[in-house]
């Protein structure tokens, strides 16, 4: 798709600034999961403490994902395919051993089907129902590889290293999880799901949220801004709210690319 009039902010540096945002996002995250799981002392006094840890675990995990997800777009680091992929391989693996290049050919695919048939993040037969469409997301991508992965880092935390089981749940566990249904339902249930009273604009069959800017970063690191996401598959997360505001949408109907795309 052509860029329209939307010129990305900072265009020049968006390689440094992605490459900077990722190392914060994904740093935190090892951060915060190396000291939950081998410095911090499960207890009742700091419960609360655990909790709100867990909590910024899930965001961060989110993060990470979103990140990733830049990488298949090539958007995380421009013209550096070796990097985009280095980087996306690793936290992809960390993240619950998933597949680089299954993800990455699934995404593609979700882009062309997007909401039809063969569409993998897309539930044709519960195509309104979040609890039975999550469930077939689930089924899709956690696979056996990543359950033999999660099994053996909770075998080898909880039996090796003795961390409680309940850190390892409340720590580890909760926040992958929660992570994934968070993901689900602000970056592919709401943009896609079938709602009578909020019919879709053009064959993307996504919507965005209108969210302000800090609660689509709190949500899902703007990815509700799904439909600008859709037309501009080039912007990176964190420029997609001055997408938004320029109007990437309204351009493509303005210069007739929607409609073209259509009629192929």
């Amino acid at each position: 798709m052509s860029e329209q009039r939307f010129t990305l902010p900072f265009r020049s540096a968006q390689g440094p600034i992605g490459l900077a945002l990722a190392a914060l996002i994904a740093g935190g995250w090892l951060g915060i999961h190396a000291y939950a799981m081998f410095v911090f002392e499960l207890s009742w006094s700091n419960l609360p403490f655990a909790i709100l840890m867990a909590a910024v675990q899930c965001w961060l995990s989110v993060g990470v994902f979103i990140v990733c997800h830049d990488a298949m777009h090539g958007s995380l680091m421009p013209g550096r395919g070796r990097i985009n992929a280095a980087i996306a391989t690793v936290l992809l693996f960390l993240y619950a051993g998933f597949a680089w290049r299954t993800l990455r050919d699934a995404h593609h695919t979700h882009h062309r089907l997007a909401g039809h048939k063969g569409d993998p993040d897309f539930d044709e037969d519960n195509p309104s129902s979040f609890l039975r469409w999550y469930w077939t997301f689930f089924k899709r991508y956690f696979g056996w590889q990543s359950l033999v992965f999660v099994h053996t880092v909770v075998g080898i935390y909880w039996l090796v290293l003795g961390i409680p089981m309940v850190q390892i749940v409340l720590l580890y566990g909760a926040p992958a999880l929660l992570s994934s249904l968070q993901l689900f339902y602000f970056g592919t249930y709401r943009p896609h799901h079938h709602a009578d009273a909020k019919p879709f604009a053009d064959k993307h069959n996504a919507r965005t949220d209108g969210f302000s800017t800090l609660t689509s970063l709190l949500t899902c690191f703007h990815f509700g801004y799904h439909l600008e996401h859709h037309h501009r598959p080039d912007v990176p997360w964190w420029a997609l709210p001055a997408a938004r505001r320029a109007g990437v949408v309204e351009q493509s109907y303005e210069t007739g690319t929607v409609r073209k795309e259509i009629a192929a």
